[in-house]
């Protein structure tokens, strides 16, 4: 590998490339935009287009690209050379402020949830300067927000950004009542954690259901899956290592800070986790970390999966999203300080983040679900579908004393000998960690663990800034109309802890007790993600998204209808696939081994030998009755299938259908499958099983 300090972001076109390359009113009017969200002046996008051109060239690339993210979750591109015709039969290589700021992608073959018809195709790409640009595979692509031809986001990053805009709004207003008169802008930050699967790509092309659906349909448990606790943190295979030693590079050329790597806990699973960024960068920059965790993958032989629960009884896979706001001139707004009963300014927006998590808990739920995250969220290695916040110690007995008359003490951590004198005295943080929470405080910001591997953390993001911006301009206007931040704010606090912090649980997320003291608190527990979009058209939600310039109420809609339809989709597709394996794979070879079988017991009867078969015969017995229930249970889920067709409802009430009786049917013709898995001859049965898959990489 080169020297890292010089591969690190030379793929980038950024602040230290614009300001050796732009002159220096360019380079200090964008970076008026960047920094302060000024408005861009046209005749900068011109100076701006003309060097990242010609730098974009040196690097080799030969064409551009406005780099989107629509409603797919995925990213689009749509490539365009540099070349223009000369009038001598030449070209010559030219790229406009006009191109730069603008670009024209069709948008009727995206996701609109019904705000477009399919003949109306015009959309538009605009260049989201606050992100850097970046060339990839020979290609300069720009980081842009998509809407339609009129104007509503058919994307996710202009929503994010909205909240962004909304939220540095709110909490400056906090700040200035607080007597800060220097910040000019409030950011939030973000570091997303990722976790994933590798397996052998061999083994991956003779598995439909992972082709096609990105998880296994079938699968028998092995006799060894995590029980052990031995692969977490375990010593990294040198397969796997070279794949991320390779990953790392190229993350790095990007400018992606990609800082920590390590075994999780489920065999074949491992995570990456980056140094914090801005939520825009970091979400741009996770969903190139999951491109490029695909693509380095295949170089090594390997499949990268990044489905939620790619395997049934092992751990899947999510993204903790690391959540905090930060002012332009570096003061971090969830940082206690060594005395946070005094920090009044730090417990305003603490509250603030407790009682929008409380008071918009729905939002949150829908902003992390999707058919994939149905299958790990409550499950026994994830955040139960409740959403309720981590404080510890520290800052629960803070609110305690609040409540009881007023703060006059935080506790701290101290040191721990521990006993060995070459060993160092450690000092000991102020709180524990809680791995069982959906949304833990963790010293200087809130891990809301509920994200799925696949998905994009704009949704979340967005949704955190929205709610968070609602609560400030709620305080705000107390404030501001008390004409004091005195008394009043210590009323706030009061009145925030005294109503929302039934939302705040330290103990174990995942007992079952839990789910019982989140019922009488009155808390929600949306278990579904089909029941999950309900959230995106209720007035409340609605109305707070209009309220802050974030979303319409219309393209609140229009995600809720995407959802659906996205979920109706995935079961079915998942519900085909599954069929095509069952009859075409799975049946067949439980039919050649109960023949085998049953051959091979008339040839020990023909023997005339007086031998015992009753062990082999009650074998076959069990083989063949499992294939006819499962033959059965294939023609039920193919009734199922039909059924949808005959159905006049909305969708919402057919993706009811698919979750409570396609998937239900899938549920029942796959405890039947991996039932013959462990009854057919190994070497007749025809998929890569579980302990192939996760323990040969």
């Amino acid at each position: 590998m080169s020297n890292l300090s010089e591969i690190f972001g030379s793929y980038v076109f950024n602040d230290a490339v614009m300001m050796e390359r732009l002159p220096k009113v360019t380079y200090k009017a964008l970076k008026k935009t960047i920094d302060e969200g000024l408005p861009l002046d046209p005749a900068v996008a011109d100076v701006v287009a003309s060097a990242m051109k010609d730098w974009a060239v040196e690097k080799g690339a030969t064409h551009f690209t406005h780099w989107f993210q629509p409603l797919t979750g995925i990213t689009a591109e749509k490539h365009d050379s540099f070349i223009n015709p000369t009038s001598n039969g030449k070209v010559i290589l030219e790229f406009s402020g006009k191109e730069l700021i603008k670009g024209e992608p069709d948008a009727s073959s995206f996701p609109s949830g019904g705000i477009r018809a399919t003949n109306a195709a015009r959309g538009y790409t605009a260049w989201d300067c606050t992100s850097p640009s970046f060339i990839k595979d020979g290609t300069l692509c720009i980081p842009t927000a998509f809407v339609s031809y009129t104007g509503e986001t058919l994307d996710k990053k202009t929503p994010l950004l909205r909240s962004m805009d909304a939220l540095s709004k709110q909490a400056l207003r906090i700040l200035k009542l607080f007597g800060n008169t220097t910040s000019v802008k409030v950011t939030t930050t973000v570091g997303p954690e990722q976790e994933y699967f590798l397996i052998d790509k061999k083994l991956y092309d003779k598995r439909k259901d992972l082709i096609l659906t990105g998880r296994t349909l079938f699968g028998a448990k092995p006799a060894k899956g995590q029980e052990l606790e031995d692969h977490y943190f375990g010593q990294i295979k040198e397969r796997i290592s070279g794949f991320m030693k390779e990953l790392n590079e190229e993350l790095w050329k990007l400018g992606i800070l990609a800082k920590t790597q390590h075994n999780e806990v489920s065999p074949a699973q491992h995570e990456l986790a980056p140094i914090f960024s801005t939520t825009n960068m970091a979400t741009d920059h996770n969903q190139l970390t999951m491109e490029l965790m695909q693509k380095v993958a295949l170089r090594h032989g390997l499949v990268c999966l990044l489905h939620e629960k790619p395997f049934a009884g092992v751990n899947g896979s999510g993204k903790h999203n690391n959540w905090s706001m930060s002012t332009n001139d570096g003061l971090n707004l969830l940082d206690p300080g060594s005395t946070p009963h005094e920090n009044k300014q730090f417990l305003v927006f603490l509250c603030a983040v407790i009682k929008a998590v409380d008071q918009f808990a729905d939002l949150l739920r829908v902003s992390a679900a999707n058919p994939g995250n149905d299958h790990r969220l409550g499950a026994n290695e994830a955040p139960p579908a409740i959403i309720s916040i981590f404080l510890g110690e520290q800052l629960t007995d803070i609110l305690q004393q609040i409540e009881n008359g007023g703060a006059r003490s935080s506790k701290q951590g101290g040191t721990m000998d521990l006993g060995v004198s070459t060993l160092p005295n450690l000092l000991k943080d102020n709180t524990d960690r809680n791995r069982t929470s959906p949304f833990a405080f963790t010293g200087n910001k809130f891990e809301f663990r509920m994200v799925g591997s696949s998905a994009s953390i704009a949704a979340a993001n967005f949704t955190l800034n929205t709610i968070v911006a609602e609560v400030l301009s709620q305080i705000a206007d107390k404030l501001e109309s008390s004409g004091s931040c005195g008394t009043e704010t210590d009323k706030i606090i009061f009145g925030i802890i005294k109503e929302h912090k039934r939302v705040i649980f330290n103990g174990n997320g995942y007992a079952d007790e839990w789910v019982k003291e989140a019922e009488k608190r009155g808390l929600p527990n949306i278990k579904s993600t089909v029941a999950a979009t309900r959230a995106l058209i209720d007035e409340k939600n609605t109305s707070i998204m209009e309220k802050h310039g974030v979303l319409s109420k219309a393209e609140m809609e229009s995600r809720c209808e995407i959802m659906l339809e996205t979920y109706i989709k995935t079961i079915n597709i998942e519900a085909l696939t599954m069929i095509e394996i069952a009859k075409r794979q799975i049946l067949p070879a439980a039919i050649k081994f109960a023949s085998e079988l049953a051959a091979s017991i008339n040839n020990i009867k023909s023997t005339g030998v007086n031998a015992n078969i009753s062990a082999p015969a009650g074998l076959l017995s069990e083989v063949l009755s499992t294939a006819a229930t499962f033959e059965n249970k294939i023609k039920i889920l193919e009734l199922a299938l039909a059924k949808v067709s005959e159905k006049n409802e909305d969708m919402y009430d057919i993706a009811c259908y698919y979750r409570d009786e396609i998937f239900t049917g899938m549920s029942s013709l796959r405890a039947n499958g991996d039932k013959l898995e462990t009854l057919v001859d190994a070497e007749l049965w025809p998929l890569p099983t579980y302990e192939d898959m996760l323990f040969n990489v």
